[in-house]
């Protein structure tokens, strides 16, 4: 079940999403920065265990970020990364926003699911607010991705 997250989810999203930034696979997170952003988060829970989560950062009038896409290494193939995606998509539809993104180091799901490589460049919004106060700025290595979202006729 896919639900929005709640404040006692916040010590799973932590622990789920720093797991994957220990192997450096995606960027860490602080307590402070899942608390201030717990409504930008959805969680996937089965059996009463959180095994999954993303974040949808709007990040300007048109332009929306997924984040913190982890799910736990014994739920993954169950397409449960898919629909976290997509539930990032319907919030972002319903925002009114025409462009979702996505920094990953693992761009093979976003690109099965219509996200198209671009330039960092391309983003400066999040580039300069927030990877240029990362600690892997300015030689980070993951790819940017970009989805243009079509607007409701």
């Amino acid at each position: 079940m896919i639900r929005k997250a709640i404040i006692s989810d916040t010590e799973n999203i932590l622990k789920l999403v720093n797991r994957f930034a220990e192997k450096d696979l995606m960027l860490p997170r602080s307590p402070q920065e899942i608390y201030e952003n717990i409504r930008d988060y959805s969680v996937c829970v089965e059996d009463g265990r959180l095994v999954g989560c993303v974040a949808l950062h709007v990040f300007w009038k048109d332009l929306s970020e997924i984040k913190s896409l982890a799910v736990e290494e014994s739920s993954q193939g169950k397409g449960i990364g898919k629909k976290l995606v997509k539930k990032c998509l319907e919030e972002a539809t319903a925002l009114g926003v025409s462009k979702l993104f996505v920094l990953t180091y693992l761009p093979e799901l976003f690109q099965r699911l219509g996200f198209r490589i671009a330039e960092k460049e391309s983003l400066p919004h999040k580039i300069w607010t927030e990877c240029v106060k990362c600690h892997k700025f300015p030689s980070c290595k993951e790819i940017a991705l970009i989805l243009d979202i079509p607007t409701p006729s």
